[in-house]
């Protein structure tokens, strides 16, 4: 994942400063909000993919050839995960750090558009269950990984009150920079920060002073998605069943737990 910086910013634009339609859509931007584009990208959290391809759009002036542009990296992007994708044995990783061990995951069909949330927890590094919910209409990908981190220092909050070592695995760089680095300086200047509003602050909030109040019981690390780890494979999927039942609160999963069918749910 890639933050959005001015530099990334800058290297995407042509001679003239300007941006074009395909490289808005990438932004999450609107049309109509185009000159507000700075302010409104700054700090967002864009995949890998989609800032490669902000950059290769630059000085691309007519539409039918940026869209042969996005239609070939597409296209080798999907030549990458094939090439790369990894083999079944290698799914089956679990974790062995402390008593407990939660994953959680955020997802949105398309970003913005159907998000939800969800967390597969561990116990002596055994599944021990799946939670989903938080279901938004119309949310984004940042809201939904928000959520699933808020979600899961609550579960860290129990687990460690019962005398559990927890770690909380998650693989949103933006949620936890947002909790652990930035916040602290948008409480010290008011919950404000140079260049616009703060996107997603109630949630923000929340997950901060949650954090600040257990962080010295439970360990936060990132994790990369989908690189063989089942715990955020399972996180993942239960993003997609919020969408697909359209769960509004944050419950555990009830049906039986088949590790090997819940890995092979897709996105509808």
């Amino acid at each position: 994942m890639q933050i959005v910086t001015e530099t990334l910013l800058d290297l995407g634009l042509n001679k003239d400063g300007e941006i074009n339609e395909q490289q808005l859509i990438l932004l999450d931007v609107k049309e109509e909000m185009k000159s507000q584009f700075r302010e409104l990208s700054l700090g967002k959290e864009l995949s890998d993919a989609r800032a490669e391809l902000f950059v290769l759009l630059a000085n691309i002036s007519t539409k039918k050839a940026r869209e042969t542009i996005i239609k070939n990296y597409k296209a080798l992007q999907k030549f990458r995960q094939e090439l790369h994708k990894p083999k079944e044995k290698e799914q089956t990783q679990t974790p062995i750090e402390g008593d407990v061990t939660i994953y959680c995951d955020g997802g949105c069909t398309p970003n913005p558009g159907k998000a939800g949330s969800g967390v597969a927890v561990y116990r002596n590094a055994k599944l021990s269950e799946l939670w989903y919910g938080l279901y938004e209409p119309m949310g984004t990908n940042n809201t939904a990984e928000l959520g699933a981190l808020y979600e899961s220092l609550l579960l860290a909050q129990k687990e460690s009150q019962n005398g559990n070592s927890v770690e909380i695995k998650c693989d949103s760089m933006y949620s936890i920079n947002c909790i652990q680095t930035w916040a602290i300086s948008w409480e010290k200047k008011n919950w404000t920060k140079k260049g616009g509003e703060i996107k997603n602050l109630e949630i923000i909030k929340k997950a901060y002073y949650l954090y600040n109040d257990i962080k010295k019981d439970v360990k936060l690390s990132h994790i990369k998605a989908h690189a063989g780890f089942e715990g955020n494979e399972l996180a993942d999927r239960m993003t997609m069943y919020t969408i697909l039942e359209k769960e509004e609160q944050f419950v555990q999963y009830s049906k039986e737990i088949n590790i090997s069918d819940i890995l092979k749910m897709r996105a509808g």
